[in-house]
């Protein structure tokens, strides 16, 4: 059953990348699109192979939906903000691209390195949901699973590594696409991410045994030395 939501997933996520990239682009001949997808299929892939023993019910959370029960009602509409905006700058990429040519096109080597953030990001992402087996998508309190603090591995550099992670995913995605106006609106999702560091440290402070503690000992939340 878990082999098959996996399979079901991924091949969900890469279809709607997909159509929100091609069909406003419309277009098939983008390599550099394909390139991403490609990419990203290869990351899902190997962090499906490498978690699925021993790591479960990680993954069963990751893939229940994005609003649930025991969701604080903020952490539902930053979710719902975040996906718009995230939605938002994929399809503002192809629109840019073959059409409007806003800010111009990032030169190979600003656009190379977008590739570089984005597989870097998901990298930091995937180390963080090794580490933590309560990596769920949405704040709460997994009460059921005996939930406990992880400051080990990217949770003892800072406290939000998959966040961290989601940043330079999201800004390196425009830049690899040659698109500035997308890369500068991907600072909309980061900055949602932000606010959304905020309620989940408030949350789990009063829901989370050690967790005040933790936040003491790991003083960086995104950035370790600086924020």
């Amino acid at each position: 059953m878990l082999i098959r939501k996996l399979i079901i997933g991924t091949v969900l996520e890469i279809i709607i990348f997909g159509a929100l990239l091609f069909i406003p682009a419309e277009t098939l001949a983008w390599w550099r699109a394909w390139v991403l997808l490609a990419v990203f299929l290869a990351a899902a892939v190997v962090a499906a192979v490498d978690l699925f023993h021993g790591h479960e019910d990680l993954l069963n959370e990751r893939l229940k939906p994005v609003l649930q029960k025991g969701q604080p009602l903020a952490d539902k509409i930053i979710i719902i903000l975040l996906l718009v905006a995230f939605l938002g700058m994929m399809v503002l990429i192809p629109l840019d691209r073959f059409h409007w040519h806003l800010l111009g096109r990032p030169g190979t080597i600003v656009s190379a390195t977008g590739l570089i953030m984005f597989a870097g990001g998901w990298w930091i992402m995937y180390l963080a949901m090794k580490e933590n087996p309560f990596a769920s998508p949405v704040v709460k309190h997994l009460q059921e699973r005996r939930q406990r603090v992880i400051d080990t591995g990217v949770y003892g550099l800072v406290r939000h590594p998959m966040y961290a992670g989601a940043i330079p995913f999201f800004l390196g995605m425009p830049l690899w696409l040659e698109s500035y106006a997308a890369a500068l609106l991907a600072c909309v999702p980061c900055g949602i991410l932000v606010v959304r560091i905020h309620i989940e440290e408030q949350f789990l402070r009063q829901e989370l045994e050690g967790y005040a503690a933790y936040m003491e000992r790991v003083r960086y939340r995104l950035i370790p030395l600086i924020w």
